[in-house]
């Protein structure tokens, strides 16, 4: 298997985070109360996630996401219980708002393949990001299947009305992708082309996702907002 550093990591996740076409069964709804389990789940303050110095507490933020997969009922392997599990808040001090943890499950190069999960808390966004061609790979091509919760996916086109009212304030100026459709469990969306921007959004429940795509490399990965770091 492959070593994958944590920009890599990141990179994946992000990749998979927001798509632009849907298969056949996946239609735009209103939010709804879409845990599993019937009931709330708790939601947290931006300062939960950080220390008195500004500095963003992973161990807090990993033990929220724990959180969410016990109130959706999804099985916690022991994989998932050690560093192969990340969070992140993309260096913006606004994990609420742009944020997410993931793993990669596998990264193939030779043969071109790649699966990992992706969490998000309620309302929580990945940021507006690409996967352009690198001298290893091609440009990134994914598909995300919900598993739990439910999303809003973010592609190129058509701006889907009231959109606006849904794009993190953080990412107002510089956004591209506002072609917006909601999954629910079950169903499944997919970029429509390579190099197209594109992010994702969690439900009033969170969302946990399973992408399926192409080899991912770190270094193709682009982001709109000139603030997202690692």
């Amino acid at each position: 298997m492959i070593e994958l550093s944590r920009r890599n990591a990141i990179g994946g996740i992000i990749a998979g985070a927001a798509s632009v076409a849907m298969l056949p069964g996946a239609e735009a709804r209103a939010d709804a109360d879409e845990s599993s389990t019937g009931k709330k789940m708790k939601v947290y303050e931006n300062a939960h996630f950080y220390g008195t110095d500004g500095t963003f507490d992973v161990a807090k933020a990993k033990a929220v996401y724990y959180e969410m997969m016990e109130h959706h009922n999804y099985p916690i392997p022991e994989r998932l219980r050690g560093e192969e599990f990340w969070a992140v808040d993309f260096g913006m001090g606004l994990f609420t708002e742009i944020g997410m943890a993931g793993i990669f499950w596998v990264n193939n190069l030779d043969h071109n393949y790649f699966g990992h999960e992706i969490y998000l808390l309620p309302g929580q966004s990945i940021p507006e990001h690409r996967h352009v061609k690198t001298e290893a790979a091609g440009p990134k091509l994914e598909g995300w299947h919900v598993r739990h919760g439910s999303v809003h996916i973010y592609g190129e086109g058509e701006p889907t009305p009231g959109v606006d009212a849904r794009t993190p304030p953080s990412h107002k100026d510089c956004l591209i992708a506002k072609r917006e459709q909601k999954l629910m469990p079950g169903e499944v969306g997919m970029l429509r082309g390579p190099e197209e921007w594109h992010w994702m959004k969690g439900g009033l429940e969170g969302g946990i996702v399973t992408e399926y795509a192409t080899y991912h490399d770190g270094a193709g990965l682009r982001f709109s907002h000139p603030g997202v770091k690692f």
